[in-house]
């Protein structure tokens, strides 16, 4: 690891509702691993962040590399944390660092820096993870994209988003501020093909459990193929409210006995899950750019999910993809998948290929760190860091 002289040195106050590991969603993971990757790097890196009630965590700690700063969530509507003691220390301490980095414009802590924005100086970069939620009624939405959230993104100095096809929306919505692409990455050193004893039949989901995320769905298209493959099996890991509910869900649909629950995973086991499935669906009526579709594919496992004009191209030519809350069309397209050897082989080393080439995590982090040069006007360190 080349680590950045002292002329070079970011100071980065990273502000985000959610962070891995009391977070295990694709945003937590991401504010995670970008904050670790760049304090390795030689950057002073604070994540001011919530504690999701769980008010044994410490209010101060340092892992990893860097500073965390946790404040009281007295609410949670919607998996929203409200947090107001966050306004207070980014008050306190912006004139202190070089850069804010808030993301999600979906999230209160945004909202908050975004206000805050006005009465200070330090460039507010803000990360767009997915247009529209996945948990708040669409009426809400409808009311609060083209007000709050386009205020929350209009006062960014820079908004990054992961797509064209995102830059795209979020001009539709109205934002006005300039917008960079960057697309989301995978380390492919840790998520890779491995040989282990494959079920050929296993079907994996990784991911939040809520509806947003079409398990419903995947529930009653896996009930459909059970008849087809007898031997099938759905591995359903995450967690969440609704976990009761869908595991209920799953014995009325009478295949309790062949999906299981596993509840939330650490990063370092899910490598193998991915190598040890044959598809990974992913049926979200929503998404931004979720993390483990580019998991799954730099472990060569093909994938099946909802047909989002963001996610087209890159599921295109390694797995399929399906209309929104369609049960028999995401039965059809596992069971092709589940029925061809040789294509489902195909299709995992087309997608490793695709995630090496285009999803670089390193990739990832170095455009993100380089964004954040540009706004202050100075140049890169010559010698770009190598993250391990």
């Amino acid at each position: 690891m080349n680590a950045t002289g002292d002329d070079d040195r970011l100071r980065i106050l990273r502000v985000s509702s959610d962070t891995y590991p009391e977070v295990t969603g694709g945003l937590g993971v991401h504010v995670h691993l970008m904050s670790e990757q760049q304090a390795a790097s030689g950057h002073d890196v604070t994540v001011v962040t919530s504690d999701h009630g769980e008010h044994e965590l410490p209010r101060r700690e340092r892992r990893d590399g860097y500073a965390v700063h946790r404040h009281k969530a007295f609410l949670k509507p919607s998996g929203n944390s409200i947090c107001p003691g966050i306004a207070a220390t980014v008050l306190d301490v912006s004139d202190q660092y070089d850069i804010i980095h808030a993301h999600s414009h979906l999230f209160f802590s945004t909202n908050i820096v975004a206000a805050l924005s006005y009465l200070d100086d330090t460039p507010l970069v803000i990360t767009n993870h997915g247009i529209r939620s996945q948990e708040a009624p669409d009426w809400l939405q409808r009311l609060y994209l083209p007000t709050v959230a386009r205020f929350t993104l209009n006062a960014a100095d820079r908004v990054l988003c992961y797509t064209g096809t995102d830059r795209r929306r979020l001009r539709e919505l109205g934002v006005s501020a300039p917008v960079s692409v960057i697309n989301n990455g995978v380390d492919c050193s840790r998520f890779r093909p491995m040989s282990v004893d494959e079920n050929s039949s296993q079907i994996l989901y990784v991911g939040r459990l809520i509806e947003g995320k079409g398990i419903g769905v995947l529930l009653r298209a896996f009930a459909e193929l059970v008849s087809a493959v007898p031997d099938t099996s759905l591995v359903i890991v995450g967690d969440g409210m609704k976990r009761e509910w869908f595991e209920s869900h799953a014995a009325r649909e009478g295949v309790a006995s062949k999906v299981t629950f596993t509840g939330t995973v650490p990063n370092d086991r899910l490598p193998r899950l991915y190598n040890e499935s044959a598809v990974f669906a992913l049926p979200s009526f929503n998404e931004g750019f979720p993390r483990t579709v580019l998991e799954a594919m730099a472990c060569g496992t093909p994938v099946v999910t909802t047909n989002l004009p963001q996610l087209r191209s890159v599921v295109a030519d390694v797995g399929r993809t399906v209309p929104a809350n369609e049960p028999e069309a995401l039965a059809d397209a596992i069971y092709e998948l589940l029925a061809d050897d040789t294509l489902r082989r195909q299709l995992g080393e087309t997608a490793r290929r695709r995630a090496s080439n285009r999803y670089s995590w390193k990739t990832t982090v170095e455009e993100t760190t380089a964004e954040f040069y540009s706004l202050l006007d100075r140049d890169r360190p010559k010698t770009q860091p190598i993250y391990e």
